[in-house]
């Protein structure tokens, strides 16, 4: 079958990682052949593990009643509706309007554009290393131009900033439209902001009238040990954007911000962002549950706990250090080629690991929120022995 596969799915490499799935229930992925632990979840994704049955009814229930009626921000869906509802009440007093969509992506493009029609500028400013999305404009905003070259001319007037850099924050000035940058870089690295970085953009943000976006595509939603990753560093953004983990699965985003900001979409010109599927009532059901599950369960507190599971257990040589938060783990090796073994080794032993974009001494270590105390001990031992193994 992976012939097949290689011949009739578009491929993004040359070396995909080829498991044939046949089904995948909790933490784990199942071949035809064997079992597998997954520490990646979809790339942070599956939060609740795979195949959560109380997901799954709500979203056969939300089938049998309708799908796709109409495109997005005509008619009154409940599931939809909910959604928004419920992220409203969980987050800052300004980020109380949701706009649904497809994808992270799309959210990222959303709030660009409604940065730009909020100010009436059109200055960006994003950091060097931050990824943000695959399409033209969120590919413009990503900060690695190894990936970028190729499909040139992207956005103008964007410049790039060294993250946690207090100097460049100067650079932030009255001509600047917005300031993007994710929580906590991810393809980086899962690089944390230090020394109150993040409230002195805010601040600064707050001084020149441009518009703060914060990118949680990946840190949102309890994955770092908090709901939201901006509430371990005491700020709130003017735009959120969510994806990943909302849709427990199913692919979704949003962009949250302030009802006064989103307003602006409705006119001069109307339909100032228009998406046929987004807000769609079935995938609108799953994040709706999702949220609640995760709030329920506290899956937040659960992903400090297994941290420091992670972190006790992990400690070898080869491992240089171990950043990120929460479930948001980034194993930093010795070298580019122990990082790349160990991903492939621990997959021949049953363990799902996967490298990071940019940085190539990075092993992620995102497994699902619910996670026991057990599997993570199967993990770490099976880590273990294979950097022994290869290490030698």
């Amino acid at each position: 079958m992976i012939d097949s596969f290689k011949k009739f799915q578009a491929q993004t490499t040359n070396y995909p990682l080829g498991i044939e799935v046949t089904k995948a229930e909790g933490s784990y992925v199942y071949d035809r052949k064997k079992k597998y632990l997954d520490l990646v979840a979809g790339v942070s994704v599956q939060n609740l593990g795979h195949c959560n049955q109380e997901l799954n009814k709500s979203i056969k229930n939300q089938i049998e009643k309708y799908s796709h009626v109409m495109v997005y921000g005509e008619f009154i869906q409940k599931p939809s509706l909910e959604l928004c509802e419920l992220l409203s009440k969980i987050l800052p007093k300004n980020l109380n309007s949701t706009y649904l969509t497809n994808s992270g992506t799309e959210a990222i493009e959303a709030a660009l554009k409604l940065a730009k029609r909020v100010t009436g500028r059109t200055r960006i400013i994003s950091a060097l290393n931050s990824y943000h999305g695959s399409t033209h404009g969120s590919m413009s905003v990503s900060g690695f131009e190894q990936r970028k070259r190729a499909y040139r001319p992207l956005l103008p007037n964007i410049d790039f900033i060294k993250f946690n850099s207090e100097k460049d924050i100067k650079k932030i000035n009255n001509d600047t439209s917005c300031v993007i940058l994710e929580t906590i870089q991810g393809g980086a690295g899962f690089i944390q902001p230090k020394r109150n970085y993040l409230k002195k953009i805010s601040k600064r943000c707050q001084e020149k009238g441009a518009i703060l976006i914060l990118d949680e595509l990946q840190t949102g939603l309890g994955r770092t040990g908090k709901m939201f990753a901006f509430e371990h560093f005491g700020i709130s953004p003017d735009i959120l954007v969510l994806g990943k983990s909302l849709g427990g699965g199913f692919p979704i985003g949003a962009m949250i911000s302030d009802l006064s900001l989103m307003n602006k979409l409705k006119s001069n010109p109307i339909l100032g962002h228009i998406t046929t599927f987004g807000g769609h009532p079935v995938i609108s059901q799953a994040g709706l549950t999702t949220l609640k599950i995760t709030l329920r369960d506290k899956l937040y507190e659960k992903a400090k706990i297994s941290e420091s599971k992670f972190r006790a257990r992990l400690k070898h040589t080869e491992i240089v250090e171990i950043r990120g938060k929460g479930l948001m783990l980034a194993l930093i090796l010795k070298s580019n080629q122990l990082a790349k073994d160990l991903v492939i080794k621990c997959l021949e032993k049953g363990l799902i690991l996967f490298w990071l974009l940019y940085e190539s001494k990075a092993v992620r270590i995102t497994p699902p929120l619910n996670i026991s105390e057990n599997e993570i001990e199967i993990a770490c031992d099976i880590i273990l022995k294979t950097l022994e193994e290869i290490s030698n």
